[in-house]
């Protein structure tokens, strides 16, 4: 069965291209211009993955970015033309997995693609073989890399695959500290660089749905000029 993937873009010639490259890829392609028809298609088809626009006539990315993570677990990529930090913050916090920059490579973007739905598969495919270690408890936090499931005190909570991965990363190193360039390479499988606050803005969302306080978390800790632990 072909992988289905979402485009939300009002720029109708990039659309256009990058359904030519998943097509070519194989890939089963849902094209919309604005967000409204694309909300809806979530509802209706059962998605791997989506790649939407900031800009869109009707609705900004980042409020169908977060309509879309509030029903569905797959990845999200998001496009800008806009390169503030900022957006890309703004952005991860609200629940997307990955970040691109206007213009981009297609070749770039489809490696992107190909990244997250590898991860995607990992972390939701029945019948995967057992870990050596996977199940985790600490002090209430129960997960479990073989079921993809993640309890706060026999709440369950509800991560996407790329939060699932830097959290379990963290508690398999409990007590050690991560940094964030080890975090990075470790969970993204790319270099890191200068300035990437990627890693603050997914600790952010994971601590956020954790109902951790930012100043004294009781969990995911943050060792200043360091990177993160768990204790």
């Amino acid at each position: 069965m072909r992988e289905k993937i979402l485009i939300v873009d009002d720029e109708k010639a990039i659309a256009d291209l990058v359904e030519v490259y998943l097509k070519n890829d194989g890939y089963q392609v849902f094209k919309f211009y604005n967000a409204t028809e694309a909300l809806a298609c979530t509802e209706k088809e059962s998605l791997s993955l989506a790649i939407l626009d900031v800009m869109l006539p009707d609705m900004d990315g980042f409020t169908l970015c977060q309509k879309i993570r509030a029903n569905h677990l797959f990845p999200i990529i998001m496009l800008t033309a806009k390169v503030e930090d900022m957006d890309k913050i703004i952005g991860l916090t609200l629940g997307a997995d990955d970040y691109i920059t206007k213009p981009f490579n297609p070749l770039e973007l489809m490696a992107r693609v190909k990244t997250q739905l590898r991860r995607y598969t990992r972390y939701n495919t029945s019948g995967a073989a057992v870990q050596e270690k996977d199940e985790i408890d600490i002090r209430g936090l129960y997960i479990s890399k073989n079921s993809h499931k993640c309890t706060l005190n026999e709440k369950e909570l509800g991560f996407t695959p790329l939060e699932f991965s830097i959290l379990w990363y963290l508690c398999e190193r409990k007590g050690n500290v991560v940094s964030s360039e080890e975090l990075f390479e470790a969970i993204w499988g790319e270099r890191y660089l200068d300035n990437n606050n990627t890693v603050m803005a997914h600790i952010a969302r994971i601590r956020e749905k954790m109902n951790e306080p930012a100043r004294k978390p009781k969990y995911i800790k943050t060792v200043w000029g360091v990177g993160y632990t768990i204790e």
